[in-house]
């Protein structure tokens, strides 16, 4: 045991780690490319003036400091610095418009926002006359700056010189408000993405994140030779727990890429050991890797074809270590040198000892995928009101199907209605300014309602349907579970986003988005013009390309005797890509449904309608915050459906 071990907040472990893990890397960002490195003991520096500048400039226990930006090392430490003064942090998602940010500064009562650069700013001013609690905003990067004579908007620098000077008057300041926190205070704010109305402000103690990232720690052994990339959102209780607390407990570096358009290049250059990402990003690589086999050529496409099916048969098998006949080791190990090594690299996960994949469920053949080619990827389950963590998958007991096991001191059960609930160290203190939520989300008893379905296969393991609202029957009473089928469609490359539709109807019906990266390279491979997404989303061979993989679902879902009956009898390819900025999706690309219901109430009809063609006109929101609308007049298409026995035919 270690003296880590028995501290209770994240100032008490910074000014450990600055002692015992002094000259090791903490923290690197990249520069005008080129690589930045900050060890604990000079990142607690950097911490210690800055949480200090904010104590003078009054910033007091239990204020909120608003944080918005791409990953960067002075939020994190601004994050820290806020702790380190009783404060509590609250960052928020720096894709957000001004309006939506409006309401989290407004609702978490903060009255200091440290923001990244000049553009976050000028959302802030934009807002402030409706945030008028907001005194103080501090910026990171001060490019475009030096016009903005406001007493009130200020450097970070200048944040820190005031700290320097209240040291030079009270050396003990700093660690004396350190001594103060406690495990039970309250140490960050993180808001609920709002797929069903405005996020909730989820209030996570110390004790809910350290004992919660200790548990993490111990579970997958994360040592401080770990090496992370902090990409994902901060406002996002997984970048908190992976890119932070967890750093802090094993003492490992996180390393912030340039922008995130460098992202993986980046991934590529750092070679993370521990890796998370949402099931997005991974279909977006495996969407990119099947747009290079495109334009390759046909000999490498036949080789690269040729050894994936030899890592489907057996990857999954090496890496969990079962038995392989000597022929088939030596098979893959060829494959390793010609495809799995080189794609690994391109994908920036050579070096992967652990890669975590949560937020909603991946799709089966894109998380085969990965584990085929030696990527020790594994799902786990959890929400922002646990601080992540309520299942994880054992290396030993990784399956595509399920969620894992209850991760360590979580207890998990199933309510009548087959809501799963759980309680935990993690479970969180309450909802901010809404005692109602808190009150219907965790009982008396602490435990906690998850919102979604699910059920105990018989070796124990958890596996979730679907969020337990969206979670339907058809008409004949059989069930209905949209998100089990979009996500087998988004394992195509060409789709995007899917949203499928069939509570209370006869049959199953879907919307398509195209992802425009992917169809548009196949367009032009085949000589087909457009000049825009509704151009392109219209064509008859992008419908029959959709329709094809539409079929295929349909034939794979005749394996699944709970799901065989929600195959897709209609479909339509939407004119525009669902949008956050239109309250499409979440700012986490969670689809909105009731929203969605209710804007293209008219499409959902014609589906149902028997109609060929349907018109429809849409409010879209521009960047630069006009608002326009598209019409088109959208075609509808009929899909193949499959009996048992010619699904196992096609098979």
């Amino acid at each position: 045991m270690t003296a880590i071990d028995s501290l209770d907040t994240f100032p008490k472990i910074l000014l450990e780690r600055s002692k015992s893990s002094a000259k090791k890397p903490a923290m690197r960002e990249k520069d005008l490319g080129i690589w930045q490195t900050w060890t604990w003991q000079e990142a607690f520096q950097e911490i210690k003036a800055f949480a200090c500048g904010l104590s003078a400039m009054g910033l007091s226990p239990g204020d909120k400091l608003i944080i918005v930006g791409d990953n960067r090392p002075r939020l994190y430490w601004a994050m820290s610095a806020t702790q380190c003064v009783g404060g509590i942090p609250v960052p928020t998602y720096q894709d957000a418009v001004a309006q939506e940010m409006a309401y989290v500064v407004d609702h978490s009562d903060a009255i200091v926002a440290v923001v990244e650069d000049q553009e976050q700013v000028d959302k802030l001013l934009e807002i402030q006359q409706s945030c008028p609690q907001l005194k103080t905003i501090i910026y990171d990067d001060a490019r475009g700056m030096d016009d903005y004579d406001l007493p009130h908007v200020m450097s970070f620098e200048s944040v820190q010189e005031k700290g320097r000077e209240l040291l030079s008057q009270n050396a003990d300041f700093f660690e004396t408000t350190i001594d103060q926190g406690k495990g039970a205070d309250e140490a960050i704010m993180l808001y609920t993405s709002g797929t069903t109305g405005k996020p909730k402000g989820v209030m996570l103690t110390y004790d809910n994140m350290v004992i919660t990232a200790r548990n993490g720690c111990k579970l997958e052994n994360l040592t401080e030779n770990e090496e992370t990339l902090a990409y994902l959102p901060m406002a996002w209780v997984g970048d908190h727990l992976f890119s932070y607390a967890q750093s802090y407990i094993a003492g490992f570096c996180v390393s912030c890429p340039e922008s995130p358009a460098t992202v993986p290049h980046d991934l590529r250059e750092i070679g993370p050991t521990y890796y998370f990402a949402p099931p997005r990003v991974f279909e977006n690589l495996l969407t990119s890797v099947t747009i290079r086999m495109q334009d390759a050529a046909p000999v490498k496409q036949k080789v690269f074809k040729y050894f994936m099916d030899v890592a489907k048969n057996i990857g999954v098998r090496i890496l969990e270590d079962k038995p392989v006949s000597l022929k088939e080791r030596l098979l893959y190990k060829l494959g390793d040198i010609l495809v799995y090594g080189p794609l690994k690299n391109t994908l920036g996960m050579s070096r992967v000892r652990i890669a975590y994949t949560a937020g909603e469920a991946i799709g089966p053949e894109i998380f085969e995928f990965y584990r085929s080619l030696g990527i020790n990827i594994k799902q786990i389950y959890g929400q922002t009101e646990a601080s992540i963590f309520v299942t994880v998958q054992p290396d030993d007991q990784v399956r595509s199907d399920t969620v894992g096991i209850a991760a360590p001191d979580v207890e998990i059960t199933i309510a009548d209605n087959g809501e799963v609930l759980y309680r935990s160290p993690g479970v969180f203190k309450s909802y901010y300014k809404n005692e109602e939520s808190t009150k219907s989300t965790k009982n008396d008893e602490g435990w906690v309602y998850t919102g979604d379905a699910g059920f105990f296969t018989d070796d124990g393991h958890l596996r979730i349907i679907d969020r337990a609202k969206d979670v339907g029957k058809f008409s004949n009473g059989k069930l209905f579970a949209p998100k089990y089928i979009e996500n087998k469609l988004k394992f195509f490359p060409h789709i995007r986003e899917a949203v499928c539709f069939g509570n209370s109807r006869d049959t199953c019906t879907a919307f398509i988005n195209i992802d425009m990266e992917a169809v548009g390279v196949w367009a032009e491979k085949q000589n087909i013009p457009y000049a825009s997404y509704q151009e392109l989303a219209a064509k008859e061979q992008v419908y029959q390309l959709v329709q094809d993989s539409i079929e295929q679902v349909n034939r794979d879902l005749t394996d699944d005797s709970m799901l065989s009956h929600s195959q897709i009898f209609r479909f339509l390819i939407l004119h525009k890509e669902l949008d956050a900025d239109d309250g499409e999706l979440t700012r986490t690309r969670k689809v909105r449904r009731p929203f969605i219901a209710e804007r293209y109430g008219v499409l959902i009809d014609a589906l149902y309608d028997g109609k060929s063609q349907c018109f429809i006109e849409t409010e879209v929101s521009f960047e630069d915050g006009r608002t326009g609308a598209i019409s088109a007049d959208l075609h509808i298409q009929d899909v193949k459906t499959y009996s048992l026995e010619e699904g196992k035919t096609a098979a």
